[in-house]
């Protein structure tokens, strides 16, 4: 969700989901001191895997690079989640080479994992998916041994598919689809923003 005038692409804040405790908005290169911690969180190196990042100007340029252009490209990517007083983690949609559909993905740091929130905004995410960005069908993929993550696609409509190899990951994935994305209306949170 980018403003454009003199065809440059404008920071915006706005948000694009907001849930009951939750402000979910596009991640620009000014977030990249919560993304240097969030890069380097055990939980991220554990289960996603170290990108090498160690400095806020390398996340700046991991979030230009790696991040923001997606929004242009496919009208979606990781967003930033917020509480009202801090960022928390990311939750949003991929498109990878080699896998047959978006996959949803989310990281939260240590600090605020076990509270509800991977819910909440995964939820929203998933009834954004399907009302907004008219997704057919929605996946996840997973490390092996990941026991939160899985519990928590499990919590979201996800059910296991197997393993899977994914390019750019080394050790085997495991494979999750959405039992029913077209039919998401069970979820309970998440409308996306609509400006006052």
């Amino acid at each position: 969700m980018t403003d454009r005038d003199d065809g440059r692409a404008q920071r915006s804040d706005r948000p694009v989901l907001t849930t009951a405790r939750l402000s979910i908005r596009e991640l620009h290169a000014s977030d990249a001191a919560f993304m240097l911690a969030l890069l380097n969180d055990p939980g991220w190196i554990e289960n996603i895997g170290d990108r090498g990042v160690r400095t806020e100007a390398d996340a700046a340029r991991y979030i230009e690079e790696r991040i923001a252009p997606s929004y242009a490209a496919r009208g979606y990517g990781f967003y930033l989640v917020e509480t009202a007083d801090e960022p928390i983690g990311i939750c949003g949609f991929v498109s990878r080479d080699g896998l047959p559909a978006p996959d949803l993905g989310f990281a939260y740091l240590a600090a605020h994992v076990g509270r509800g929130y991977g819910r909440e905004a995964g939820e929203a995410m998933l009834r954004h998916g399907r009302d907004v960005l008219r997704l057919d069908e929605i996946i996840a993929f997973i490390r092996p041994g990941n026991a939160a993550s899985a519990a928590l696609l499990r919590r979201l409509g996800f059910v296991a598919a197997g393993p899977i190899h994914v390019p750019g990951y080394t050790g085997g994935s495991l494979l999750f689809r959405h039992a029913s994305p077209a039919r998401a209306d069970r979820l309970v949170g998440g409308q996306p923003h609509s400006p006052a």
